[in-house]
């Protein structure tokens, strides 16, 4: 009987999603080399777009290109899209934790809601040890 290889369910954080798709180096190589094993399943949240989309209608991000090819840099990364629902809204507002960021709590909501772990460096999530993570 062969072994039975761990499948490993990876929620991207917006910063490694976007690491990921302009400069793959400096995501950090333990994370690179989880993230592409056959047996672990990205997903992307639709908070990650909503977040690039708002911070590049300000100004503090130039992402218009990865929203314009959103669907294909997903597919690209073979990354599943996780849509926002109302219970992780409901949880992301109501979650014991001072950070402010909706779009953190929103990633952190999910997470906590389909036991996935995030690949982010992030130290206000790690610090929070509300879910596993990968130091990304």
């Amino acid at each position: 009987m062969g072994r039975r290889r761990r499948v490993v369910n990876v929620l991207l954080d917006t910063h490694t999603l976007l690491w990921l798709a302009s400069s793959p180096a400096e995501v950090d190589a333990a994370a690179m080399a989880e993230l592409i094993k056959p047996e672990t399943h990205v997903v992307v949240s639709a908070a990650s777009a909503w977040e690039i989309a708002i911070k590049t209608r300000i100004g503090r991000l130039d992402g218009e290109a990865l929203l314009s090819a959103w669907p294909d840099i997903i597919a690209g990364m073979s990354a599943v899209e996780l849509p926002i629902e109302s219970a992780d809204a409901i949880l992301a507002g109501r979650l014991p934790w001072q950070h402010k960021d909706p779009f953190d709590r929103a990633i952190v909501a999910q997470a906590l809601r389909r036991n996935l772990t995030v690949a982010t460096r992030d130290d206000k999530i790690i610090d929070a040890a509300l879910v596993a993570v990968i130091r990304a």
